[in-house]
């Protein structure tokens, strides 16, 4: 993807994000969605961190993860939708080349981390289901803390790695970016520098960060469902199947959008399509987490009812 170097190409100092702007008359209906999504998001996910810290019950590997990818949608949703809101808001899509380096940066790194961290909790659900009686022991606190590690130092690595390839780019102007945040491909295609040494880069890193956590996913839960297949009673594979079931909504979700962003080669119609993929993991996941995964726990009402219990047993004490 070679850029032409001409010599009047002025270089840009900021974009303009068009996002949903050809859509004038539904900007308040969307600034309305954007913001009970991201009100959602928020309360749930930080309600979910908060429960799993407060509760000794939710001490567990599979809460400990699910803790984590709490806090990362947190920090992942906060890094688009007020942006995103202000602008749906106000008019103003500008943004500075610096700024929106910086937020595909922050963006890069979450999701990146998400990729691994979701692969490592289908790791999880795979030891629980096939390896039960050695559960305790493969996946012990030791061990949790270093996919965890692992998962947000391969993150901050790749994506540092990406920005300062990014960061040497000259942007020109059209500044125009058809997109409702500062995403890689629709910046590369404003840059006025030598893109083809970057894209070979792109694809090796979207196939490592994606397609590998991708293939770790699906072949943990075939062999998750290999052994709930074999349950001999239908309401022992219902139980099993409904610690993994949200999972796999999750992941499908998630993995089935991005990889269609990054990896499948763009006729016309995906092209066209490529900002409502991106809603579907930048917007709609952050808040699917608390509301399909988590509080569908039976664990996680517990936890849930016993903190608004004693909160309202705390109050009357105080009267």
């Amino acid at each position: 993807m070679e850029k032409a170097e001409g010599g009047n190409q002025t270089p840009a100092t900021e974009f303009i994000l068009l996002g949903f702007g050809n859509q004038p008359g539904l900007q308040i209906l969307l600034f309305l969605l954007f913001l009970v999504i991201y009100v959602v998001t928020m309360a749930g996910n930080l309600l979910i961190a908060a429960l799993v810290v407060a509760d000794q019950h939710l001490h567990t590997p599979m809460y400990f993860f699910l803790g984590n990818l709490s806090c990362l949608e947190t920090c992942y949703t906060s890094t688009i939708l007020p942006r995103l809101l202000a602008g749906v808001l106000t008019g103003d899509r500008t943004i500075s080349v610096e700024g929106c380096i910086t937020q595909l940066a922050v963006f890069g790194f979450l999701a990146t981390t998400e990729c691994c961290l979701l692969a490592v909790m289908s790791y999880d659900r795979y030891l629980a289901i096939c390896k039960p009686l050695h559960y305790g022991t493969l996946m012990n606190g030791q061990l949790c803390l270093q996919l965890e590690a692992g998962s947000w130092i391969n993150g901050f690595l790749s994506c540092t790695i990406l920005v300062c390839l990014m960061s040497e780019s000259i942007f020109c102007d059209p500044n125009e970016m058809d997109h409702f945040f500062c995403e890689l491909t629709s910046m590369l295609k404003l840059s006025c520098s030598d893109t083809s040494q970057i894209t070979p880069i792109i694809y090796t890193f979207s196939f490592l960060n994606l397609v590998l956590p991708f293939l770790l996913t699906l072949t943990s839960y075939v062999c998750v469902i290999s052994i709930i297949l074999r349950i001999p009673s239908t309401s022992g594979r219902q139980k099993a199947f409904s610690t993994c079931s949200s999972h796999i909504i999750l992941v499908t979700i998630f993995y089935g959008t991005i990889m269609i962003v990054y990896m499948v080669p763009k006729s016309s119609t995906l092209r066209a399509l490529n900002k409502v993929f991106s809603v579907c993991y930048t917007v709609l996941m952050p808040p699917a987490n608390p509301l399909i995964y988590s509080l569908r726990n039976r664990e996680v009402k517990e936890a849930l009812i016993n903190a608004i219990g004693g909160s309202v047993t705390l109050t009357k004490n105080s009267d």
